[in-house]
């Protein structure tokens, strides 16, 4: 954090109050009956204004008792893929013994900007909770930050609407956009074993790699696993098995990428940063197909590159790789892929890239 937004925080009020139409109303209406009430001397207009002021007094300390003591949670749902709306689920606890709330506002802020549209509660009894959810969505894959949230009332006579802003950071990790891509095969041999019919078969030694769940403890190679200080398993081929290598190009030319951080696209470079998002999108739909079928997914990309595995935890850690997967210069050369496994290059349509290696099956998309 900054010094500038740590010093805006601390010089920031502790409430916010804005007037509503008819509290204008009412203060103009005060200052009128107050400057008449002064020049005729009228018992009475002195008691309307002191109606009036009273009136105003009244608004403002039953709103601030209204905001005391209300502790706000937001949840967002497990995943989030760019370009689908989502429900972000906001709950509001009372934590006053003996004193409901009344007409409270909420919004998620992103800096001091409310993001969406305001949840509205209308009454939160005393030591209770309640709860709604506002429709969001993000239109591109990141990892996004909701900064806090304003939580606002105009109970109890809509003079003013008195607000207060809360510090409560949320990371809200948004996910490619899904994709429908070709099922892959089922992971069987060509006369039709299943993985479970080759259970305990072994090839030639192939090399090591680090222990993952599930390796059996007989493949540790200790002497190995000493010498680097991590656990180290002996590998195998198996020709039976199948293995395959999603490999994205996230390239983007230096010009585009400038324009992206700065916020300044032009459609030129919205349909460049499109074609890139739709071939990260069509990766992260491909691994998906493969892991769920049984295949064992590696992934690659310029300046990342993600092991072999199998399940949903490996899915889950493809999906948020891809999901925070930067854009980068064509000087980041794509690695190299294994000449003997599947192979699938993505490629974005249109847009010209270098240092891409070969591989089984190129999707220009």
């Amino acid at each position: 954090m900054g010094f500038w937004t740590r010093l805006r925080r601390r010089l920031r009020p502790p409430r916010r109050l804005s007037f509503t139409r008819e509290g204008r109303l009412i203060v103009l209406l005060s200052v009128g009956v107050g400057f008449a009430a002064i020049n005729t001397g009228n018992n009475l207009l002195y008691l309307i204004l002191g109606w009036l002021l009273s009136f105003i007094i009244a608004s403002g300390v039953l709103s601030e008792l209204t905001l005391k003591k209300l502790e706000v949670s937001r949840r967002p749902p497990p995943r989030v893929h760019a370009g689908e709306p989502f429900l972000m689920e906001v709950v509001i606890a009372n934590k006053k013994p003996n004193r409901a709330s009344f007409s409270i506002e909420v919004e998620d802020l992103t800096g001091t900007t409310p993001i969406d549209k305001r949840c509205y509660f209308l009454k939160i009894p005393a030591g209770k909770s309640q709860r709604t959810s506002y429709r969001h969505t993000y239109a591109r894959r990141g990892l996004y930050t909701l900064t806090g949230y304003r939580i606002a009332t105009k109970f109890p006579f809509a003079l003013f609407r008195k607000s207060r802003d809360v510090d409560a950071p949320l990371e809200v990790l948004v996910y490619p956009a899904r994709i429908n891509v070709p099922r892959p095969p089922p992971r069987t041999t060509s006369r039709g074993e299943s993985t479970a019919d080759r259970l305990g078969r072994r090839g030639e030694f192939h090399g090591l790699r680090e222990r993952r769940s599930g390796d059996d403890r007989r493949d540790i190679h200790w002497r190995s696993s000493a010498r680097t200080g991590r656990l180290l398993v002996r590998e195998y081929e198996d020709e039976l098995a199948r293995k395959v290598v999603v490999c994205v190009d996230n390239a983007l030319p230096e010009g585009v990428r400038d324009a992206v951080k700065d916020g300044a696209m032009t459609p030129a470079h919205e349909a460049a940063v499109s074609a890139v998002e739709r071939a990260i999108s069509v990766a992260a739909g491909l691994a998906a197909s493969y892991l769920e079928v049984g295949w064992t997914v590696e992934l690659c990309a310029r300046g990342l590159h993600v092991p072999a595995g199998v399940g949903r935890i490996h899915e889950a850690r493809i999906a948020r790789a891809l999901a925070l997967l930067p854009y980068v210069g064509d000087d980041v050369a794509l690695p190299a892929l294994p000449p003997k496994v599947e192979s699938v290059l993505v490629i974005p349509r249109g847009v010209a890239a270098e240092n891409r290696p070969a591989a089984t099956t190129v999707m220009d998309v």
